[in-house]
């Protein structure tokens, strides 16, 4: 896992990435997973005008980023603005609960093996927004992260029945980081905002408040945790009623419904939720929930512990069934516990 330190305006960090990558020989467009399509650069084009409008400082950092490659940046725009639309691939777990003195979101990220050692951690100060730190098997775009307030999001991505321009799953939640310090305001610019994508956002903050929420371009359904389930989670499926009909059967979902049982039955079968519940339930010591055959080229590439009430950040950077977490002090968050 690669690991970045980002300082300055949204511009001046991507133009000093993109150069910095280019005087090491690497040049991203040569290291793009698949083939820009027409129709993935006309959706991308055609999602351009949402950016411009509501989160135009991101673009700035992509035009960077393309400056200083000293390539076109109409191919990157193309790559980052169509994930998780056009052949979303990310298959992903999580989970989140609250104790007395702990508010935790957990996560599992499961992606191809061939691009792993690719993958990233980030810490950004920008100017203008809020400090954070994030994951991603891409970059610009993150899939779990926390801000300096105490604010955790993760992502799992779901296979869309319909698309619509705005805002994907990766871009939407590095908003929340960027603008965002709690759970409920994260949640109330996903009703505001224009969704590409579909997905779910699980979130933790340092108030103690925890939410899942399943939308798309047509719904945003927030699910929070009642008595008889002290808990959210989230697969590659949706599971609130209210999406049930934009839940795809026919696709692979890395066993995603093993998966989503797995936390279901610990949660059910466990009376004490704590840090090692939580390294344990994502090491499958549960049951299935990283145990893949790494021989079909895939596998769990990293595992994060948000616990936003102390708070603290703990990484596995590998499959936590064979690697241990670390927590990783380098962060610098604004709330004490």
């Amino acid at each position: 896992m690669y690991h970045g330190h980002f300082n300055g305006t949204h511009y001046e960090v991507g133009f000093r990435w993109g150069t910095a990558l280019r005087r090491r020989g690497r040049i991203l467009l040569e290291k793009l997973p698949f083939f820009l399509t027409e129709e993935r650069m006309e959706f991308s084009r055609c999602c351009l005008p949402f950016y411009e409008f509501w989160y135009p400082e991101i673009l700035e950092e992509i035009r960077g980023i393309a400056n200083g490659q000293e390539i076109a940046v109409e191919p990157l725009l193309s790559f980052l603005l169509g994930m998780y639309c056009i052949m979303p691939e990310n298959r992903c777990s999580c989970f989140a609960f609250q104790t007395e003195n702990n508010s935790i979101l957990a996560r599992n990220s499961d992606f191809l093996t061939e691009i792993e050692n690719l993958c990233m951690n980030c810490i950004y100060t920008l100017e203008g927004a809020h400090s954070f730190t994030g994951n991603t098997t891409a970059f610009v775009e993150m899939e779990d992260g926390a801000n300096e307030h105490g604010l955790a999001i993760g992502l799992t991505a779901i296979w869309p029945r319909i698309l619509a321009h705005g805002l994907n799953a990766g871009m939407l939640l590095r908003y929340g980081l960027e603008k965002c310090k709690t759970a409920e305001e994260f949640i109330g610019e996903l009703t505001r905002l224009p969704i590409a994508s579909s997905q779910t956002f699980t979130v933790a903050d340092h108030g103690g408040s925890i939410a899942l929420v399943e939308c798309n371009p047509e719904k945003v359904i927030v699910k929070k945790p009642g008595e008889a389930y002290p808990f959210v989670s989230a697969v590659n499926s949706f599971y609130c009623p209210e999406m049930a009909i934009y839940t795809c059967t026919d696709i692979d979902t890395w066993n995603s419904e093993k998966r989503f049982a797995t936390i279901q039955n610990a949660f059910r079968d466990t009376k004490t939720y704590d840090m090692d519940f939580a390294k344990n339930l994502l090491a499958g010591r549960y049951g299935f929930m990283c145990q893949y055959d790494r021989k079909t080229g895939r596998d769990t590439v990293w595992s994060v512990i948000y616990d936003m009430k102390c708070p603290a950040v703990y990484r596995c950077e590998g499959n936590p069934l064979r690697k241990n977490f670390t927590q990783d002090i380098r962060f610098k968050f604004s709330v004490q516990p």
